[in-house]
């Protein structure tokens, strides 16, 4: 698309790519707190409605661009109405209680995933028609001048589903809205940052997004670098199908196994856990490399198949994190803001760890640092951090499984 709206030397195509999915972060985290004011304020419904409303209409808008300003333009007008990730999460937290919230954030989760694996294969298939099928619309012209639009149209269509669902459909959950009375003085962000425990959890919330960003932009080049200079050398098709099985694996991991670990150990066990394998699956990485180089491939086979199914069980770390930091938000009037807080974070992080990870990776590869794995190495240390921060996170965001009481012992005795 890029090409297309003129940017003729392939050298650039990234950087516009990379500049392009940027400004979006960029302008989700400048606009990431008022949405959080006002889905506390006025309630969730609202929120969520107005900002489908908006990403509809400027989704469909990019597909007509025919510069590459007109895509930077409305990609970014679509990123301010990104007030809907705020709202779901803090109604999914209202509508739960503290025994079903770990299903209910698991089903949030695997949603999530579903939506991030259907979305490319929806734009790709419905990307250029004129061309991919032109027994049917080789000769609209429309859709010649317009090669993208009929994708953008498709996701504008899945928006405006979701808004119309939304508005007829969905109720309130915020207390003060459902009830009808003034909502009590809502807190600054600043007083909320200062709130016993909040500082922290968003630390680790955001450190464990930094470590996932990290990881995938890493995880992608590494697959396709040849062994020799630290890789795996996968061709592009092993490397869908390695992802693919990737999001079954952690969607089944957070579905299955995610309620059960949360129940039995709670939010502090279930973030140990995720936060110790995280520097072990970085080093098998290292490992399955050095026995391509050494030309174990059978050994490598075997080792990776069984290495990745377990690897995608870190995914619970980001359900956990999220359960921890609606526990921590002082009261349910605060979860709005409390979220955009840490999206806020979290989109800033978005605009610029990807390319730095990348960039660290090349100069790996480049220079041999570390047999290659300099990214690798860097991973595991910010890994070895994360795993040590938890054991400070505050008792009000452990989640705890309650011990049952001496009548409950009785009765199931």
């Amino acid at each position: 698309m890029i090409m297309h709206c003129g940017v003729e030397n392939e050298a650039d195509i990234g950087f516009y790519s990379g500049l392009i999915e940027s400004l979006f972060s960029l302008t989700q985290m400048l606009t990431m707190l008022p949405w959080g004011f006002f889905a506390d304020r006025f309630g969730r419904k609202p929120v969520l409605v107005f900002s489908l409303c908006g990403v509809t209409i400027f989704t469909v808008l990019f597909g007509f661009s025919t510069t590459v300003w007109q895509m930077i333009l409305f990609r970014c007008l679509a990123g301010v109405f990104s007030g809907s990730v705020v709202a779901v999460r803090s109604m999914i937290s209202e509508i739960s209680t503290k025994k079903t919230q770990a299903r209910a954030f698991s089903y949030f989760s695997v949603a999530s995933n579903v939506g991030i694996m259907l979305g490319p294969f929806v734009g790709g298939a419905l990307a250029t028609p004129a061309e991919q099928y032109p027994g049917t619309f080789g000769n609209v012209q429309f859709f010649k001048d317009y090669p993208y639009a009929l994708a953008n149209m498709a996701a504008g269509a899945i928006g405006l589903s979701a808004m119309l669902v939304t508005l007829f459909f969905i109720k309130e959950t915020l207390t003060s809205v459902k009830e009808g009375v003034e909502p009590p003085k809502p807190m600054s962000t600043w007083e909320l940052a200062k709130s016993p425990g909040v500082a922290f959890v968003l630390f680790i919330y955001t450190f464990c997004a930094l470590l996932g960003l990290g990881y995938t932009a890493v995880m992608t080049v590494f697959l396709y670098t040849k062994p020799s200079l630290g890789g795996y050398g996968f061709s592009p098709l092993m490397i869908s199908v390695w992802l693919g099985i990737g999001g079954g694996a952690q969607a089944l991991w957070t579905l299955i196994v995610f309620p059960w670990m949360h129940k039995r150990y709670g939010t502090i066990g279930t973030l140990r856990y995720s936060w110790t394998s995280w520097p072990i699956v970085f080093a098998c990485w290292i490992i399955g490399n050095y026995l391509l180089r050494w030309g174990q491939d059978r050994i490598f086979w075997v080792f990776v198949s069984i290495f990745w199914i377990w690897a995608c069980s870190i995914a619970i770390g980001y359900t956990g994190s999220q359960i921890a930091l609606n526990d921590i938000a002082p009261t349910h009037n605060t979860l709005g803001t409390l979220n955009a807080l840490a999206m806020t974070a979290v989109s800033g992080i978005r605009s610029v760890a990807p390319a730095l990870f990348s960039s660290e990776f090349a100069l790996g590869v480049k220079y041999h640092v570390f047999g290659g794995h300099l990214a690798w190495v860097t991973l595991t240390v910010l890994a070895v951090i994360l795993r040590i921060a938890v054991e400070w996170l505050p008792e009000k965001a452990q989640g705890r499984p309650k011990k049952p009481t001496q009548d409950e012992e009785e009765s199931r005795a």
